[in-house]
């Protein structure tokens, strides 16, 4: 693959995610319950994302969970408005208690940030970068629709569980927990990214 001058190998807000939504519609990808795709995306390519600034305004604020029609300013980018804190979306506390990563919201995708992704090395050419081929590292991003992934749950459902167990209790440890087997079910509903570092 050979990126010419002047083309970014980074993935781009406004080129690269506006094609992979564009061509998720085109596929007749469903969208989850409360109408959006949800991406999983590696804090390499978030980066890359984030120095959009459209972007990077608002992946500050975390979402709330789906629209009510009937109150749209609770709807999952409200806390833009609101003034909550810049959390992308993770585990965070209401009313002083934890709840599960709500993600954000934008230009049709919920995005959730993970450290568990694999890392990913490529041959290619970025002409800006060197003429020759050499190997990139390529931070993904993982875009879905229901459907795509089955889940087999073990025990409990997904939680988030606490542990103050330290000198004086002055850090709370808080862990989300699930455990559980993951298979593909259906390919054609998942997009894969990539955000090349150089």
């Amino acid at each position: 693959m050979t990126y010419e001058a002047g083309e970014s190998a980074k993935f781009d807000v406004k080129t690269d995610l506006l094609e992979v939504v564009k061509d998720m519609r085109k596929r007749n990808v469903p969208t989850f319950a409360d109408g959006y795709y949800r991406c999983i995306v590696d804090p390499t390519a978030m980066m890359h994302l984030r120095q959009n600034s459209d972007f990077r305004e608002i992946a500050r604020y975390p979402g709330q969970g789906m629209i009510n029609p009937m109150n749209p300013i609770t709807g999952p980018s409200a806390n833009f408005f609101q003034g909550m804190g810049p959390t992308y979306g993770q585990a965070g506390f209401v009313a002083g208690q934890p709840v599960m990563p709500t993600g954000f919201l934008f230009e049709g995708v919920r995005w959730f940030e993970s450290t568990n992704l694999p890392e990913t090395t490529y041959n290619l050419i970025i002409t800006d970068e060197d003429a020759a081929a050499k190997d990139y590292h390529g931070a993904q991003l993982i875009f879905f629709g229901p459907q795509a992934v089955g889940v087999g749950i073990g025990g409990n459902n997904a939680q988030i569980l606490l542990n103050n167990n330290d000198d004086f209790s002055r850090f709370i440890i808080m862990i989300w927990s699930l455990f559980a087997g993951f298979e593909v079910l259906n390919k054609d509903f998942i997009t894969v990214g990539y955000s090349f570092v150089y």
